[in-house]
């Protein structure tokens, strides 16, 4: 039986378009002109996903994406703009239980729209087969109020990646992985001493803005990683979307510097490149690679192969992960020390530290 969408948008051509490129796809597609007959249609009709705009009259996306978590959680794709805007309201949008999104093309939409459209059919469909998770508060992923640790003054080593106190964390992630880490990162504590290096799947436009999301969350520092710089204890890096984060070495210190993106990958920033890199420079008991939630196998062998060296990894469970695709991967590699729900993974990480 064909999967059931609805979609939503204030514009008919948008909807005609997007209609009939998943109706093309061999869903069963459903319409609505606003976030007040979205809710309506969902509570009504059940279907299995919603595409849904942000900018609409009468009712705006996000707060049709909160009632609809709230009432009856449903697997929803954002259509959202690249602009700063767009970008923070469709974090917010994945904050609130969102699978994921794409980009609203610009322009004559009959022109545009085959721009996104492979991806649009792509993410609905994993949409279809996405764990959601309902609304929830931002003070549930707000850390305790703590007095946030001063950064370190001491910048890693190279020379020295064998002592115990130093090492290296590494993140990757794709679809669902925005709340995913706000469920693992505000966890760690003030006083974790060891970087850590995410690779989020995220366009160029997204990654500055969820960075400073994230900073408003954590005790630790978080920012976007920047072209070329000092890898810094205690710090969190986003990888910087439109490049490959990269570890290397400066005058025998530990530094991040961004690639320009390969056609050798499929996905951008790459997991692969950060993990191989960082076992270029540090040495394998020093790290921990995390596979989180997302399609494909992004990272899952260059972290099964950090494993066989005799580093440590996780792979989040099937019973968290938004889309089980990546640490499914690692997992089949036999590359995962421990598989964990994400509410358990920042505990994790810090008492292997400890």
């Amino acid at each position: 039986m064909a999967k059931k969408v609805l979609v939503v948008d204030d514009s008919a051509l948008m909807r005609k378009h997007i209609g009939s490129l998943l109706k093309d796809a061999g869903f069963d597609v459903i319409l609505a002109r606003n976030g007040q007959e979205a809710v309506e249609m969902v509570l009504a009709s059940n279907p299995d996903v919603v595409t849904l705009d942000i900018n609409m009259p009468e009712m705006d996306g996000l707060t049709a994406l909160s009632q609809i978590m709230t009432a009856r959680p449903t697997p929803t794709v954002m259509v959202s703009s690249l602009t700063n805007k767009g970008a923070l309201a469709t974090l917010e949008a994945l904050a609130m239980g969102a699978v994921d999104y794409v980009a609203k093309p610009g322009g004559t939409i009959s022109l545009s729209i085959d721009t996104i459209a492979d991806s649009l059919v792509a993410k609905v469909k994993a949409a279809a087969t996405a764990q959601v998770k309902g609304l929830r508060s931002r003070t549930q992923v707000t850390a305790p109020p703590v007095q946030r640790k001063p950064a370190l003054n001491r910048i890693p080593d190279a020379r020295k990646h064998a002592s115990n106190s130093f090492g290296l964390v590494l993140i990757g992630v794709s679809t669902g992985g925005p709340r995913t880490l706000e469920e693992i990162l505000p966890l760690l504590p003030a006083d974790f001493s060891w970087p850590v290096l995410v690779v989020q799947h995220m366009p160029a436009s997204f990654t500055a803005p969820f960075a400073v999301r994230m900073n408003s969350l954590c005790r630790l520092h978080v920012k976007e990683a920047a072209a070329i710089e000092d890898i810094q204890p205690g710090t969190i890096y986003i990888a910087r979307g439109g490049s490959d984060m990269a570890v290397s070495e400066r005058a025998g210190r530990l530094i991040i510097t961004s690639k320009p993106e390969s056609s050798k990958y499929l996905w951008h920033p790459s997991v692969d490149v950060l993990v191989a890199s960082a076992l270029d420079h540090v040495s394998a008991d020093r790290l921990i690679g995390v596979q989180l939630t997302g399609m494909g196998y992004d990272g899952a062998e260059t972290m099964a192969e950090l494993k066989r060296r005799g580093g440590r990894t996780i792979a989040e469970s099937e019973d968290t992960a938004v889309i089980f695709g990546m640490p499914k991967e690692l997992i089949g590699r036999g590359g995962a020390t421990t598989i964990l729900p994400s509410g358990k993974i920042a505990s994790q990480i810090d008492r292997w530290l400890r």
